[in-house]
């Protein structure tokens, strides 16, 4: 796909059955727009993290188009949905290309939102969530002149003209692992997730496996809440919707002793941070470590979250639509990694004076260690290269 002259995904128009047409009609409630300031500053969300472009590409591709669908989360999820989100309109601004979207708010929606998608003569697609794979293959598979790209997409073999774009979060989760056990005052800390999906059994395995890591090297019995790492059962709200379930399930790990907890539930998190923050007010002094994106940032309670487990979402949408529209794309796997920076460790902002120089130091050793290959976090949910 060049940049100068339309590719034939641009020049072609689809015909549509009578009964897509149907659906069509049916997606206009779908079809969401796009996170505005006022919910993002009700919500907490505060400046997006920076995106870099690339050169060579140019700033005027109003012929190239590219869509994105959400999960259920919606795109205002202050987690992977906005990440991506923003990495989409950061493209936008810096390339001149076109852009659409299509905002799920229910698992059935997500076929008719990809395929809507298609029919709106997108030269790429973005499917964000693991569980939009499903939704992609086959509509991947009937549309060869289209690119599609799954965010957190990592099961199953797909069409040459579909990338996967993945993380291995185990990576930098057992560093908050690591950071947690050696931070937490009442050697209890927690973990639970969304949906049991691999893209989110992946944080809370590597959470489990740094804490495990300490404790061996420290000689300590700091206990992990949520995840059994063993046994490959742990704590779940069973989606990534219900913000009261994530809020329940926090206060019973503090009513256990946690004084750490890490959602890995995109918006139910919201809950978790309701649930501390409670908490505190009534004389605890429980910290959040927030998944996906820097949660400093991201949610209005930046004081209560001591690191964050990022997943850098918006900078590889960036980065392959830049490689799309210089006809560099690729079916290869994109693999976030601590050495590429598609996964880190956040800063610790409010509480950069209380995590001890010592720790800090281990932390980077630990990351160096993994990065060179002489630690390996051994998560089996960690995707391949």
């Amino acid at each position: 796909m060049g940049i100068a002259t339309p590719s034939a995904a641009r020049r072609r128009r689809l015909l549509l059955p009578a009964a897509a047409l149907g659906v069509s009609g049916l997606l206009l409630t779908a079809c969401g727009a796009p996170p505005e300031q006022s919910e993002a500053s009700d919500s907490g969300a505060a400046e997006s993290e920076a995106i870099a472009t690339v050169d060579g590409v140019g700033s005027d591709n109003k012929d190239y188009k590219a869509c994105i669908v959400s999960d259920e989360g919606g795109f205002d999820d202050r987690s992977f949905n906005q990440s991506s989100y923003e990495g989409l309109k950061a493209a936008e601004k810096a390339y001149g290309i076109t852009t659409s979207e299509a905002e799920s708010n229910e698992p059935s929606e997500y076929t008719p939102n990809v395929t809507a998608m298609v029919n709106a003569d997108c030269d790429a697609v973005i499917g964000v969530g693991f569980l939009l794979g499903d939704a992609m293959k086959p509509i991947a598979a009937q549309h060869s002149d289209t690119h599609f790209f799954g965010v957190d997409v990592t099961d199953g073999d797909f069409t040459d003209n579909f990338q996967k774009l993945t993380y291995d979060t185990a990576q930098a989760a057992f560093l908050a692992g690591y950071l947690a056990a050696g931070t937490t005052e009442t050697g209890t800390v927690a973990t639970y997730g969304g949906a049991e999906i691999p893209t989110v059994t992946i944080f809370m395995d590597g959470f489990a496996r740094g804490v495990e890591h300490y404790n061996e090297v420290k000689d300590k019995d700091v206990k992990v809440l949520g995840w059994d790492k063993d046994a490959k059962t742990g704590s779940f709200t069973g989606d990534f919707e219900n913000v009261a379930n994530g809020k329940t399930n926090t206060a019973n790990f503090i009513n256990e002793g946690a004084d750490i907890v890490m959602p890995v539930a995109g918006p139910v998190g919201l809950g978790t941070l309701d649930a501390v923050r409670e908490a505190n007010q009534g004389g605890k002094d429980v910290k959040v470590i927030w998944p996906d994106s820097d949660g400093y940032e991201s949610t209005k309670d930046g004081n209560l979250i001591l690191t964050s487990v990022k997943k850098n979402m918006g900078q590889s949408v960036t980065d392959v639509i830049a490689a799309d529209l210089k006809d560099e794309f690729s079916a290869e796997p994109y693999v976030g990694t601590l050495e590429n920076k598609g996964v880190e460790l956040a800063p610790f902002h409010d509480f950069e004076d209380t995590v001890p120089q010592e720790l800090k130091d281990e932390l980077k050793d630990l990351e160096a260690k993994i990065i060179s290959g002489e630690l390996k976090v051994g998560s089996e949910y960690s995707p391949e290269a």
